[in-house]
């Protein structure tokens, strides 16, 4: 008797309350020896959290770069870490839109682990995007791109 499966789809999340989120699980991969999150991994969780911010309303990647030479590249990115993410915890990246520039975004993200039903914020990170050509010079930031992230464009300053 053979099985027929629905062909699976990875998730890029939801928007809700002005943030795009993405749940993780921490895996044996994700961790150093003791168990703990290897420091750099966070940029790796905030990358894939970003795309799917994108994906989500539209915006896919390889899809912008093929019908307008447009990439989005890191030109900074400021951490701050306040706690541990451990082997198997589940995680939530949000993120939002704090600022457009004319050739940028500044995008805040936040890493929360969830203990039963409340979370505790591990992670904040504020990358800076600047969006370039294929010879990777500065261009506009399409205007489609700018209403796309419309549900998740926090106007506020982060210091407010």
């Amino acid at each position: 008797m053979s099985t027929t499966f629905a062909p699976l789809a990875p998730t890029s999340g939801e928007i809700a309350d002005g943030w795009h989120r993405l749940p993780l699980r921490v895996i044996y991969a994700d961790t150093d020896a003791g168990g703990v999150v290897y420091h750099a991994n966070y940029l790796n969780f905030a990358e894939r959290a970003r795309t799917e911010m994108l994906r989500a309303v539209g915006i896919v990647p390889q899809k912008l770069y093929d019908e307008d030479g447009t990439l989005f590249v890191v030109r900074s990115a400021e951490i701050d870490y306040r706690g541990p993410a451990r082997l198997d915890d589940a995680l939530e990246v949000r993120s939002r839109v704090v600022k457009f520039g004319g050739a940028s975004l500044e995008i805040e993200q936040q890493v929360l682990r969830w203990e039963h039903t409340d979370s505790r914020h591990l992670v904040t990170i504020l990358v800076r995007l600047v969006c370039v050509d294929p010879q990777f010079n500065p261009q506009r930031v399409p205007d489609k791109v700018r209403v796309a992230c419309a549900p998740f464009h926090e106007t506020r300053s982060l210091g407010e």
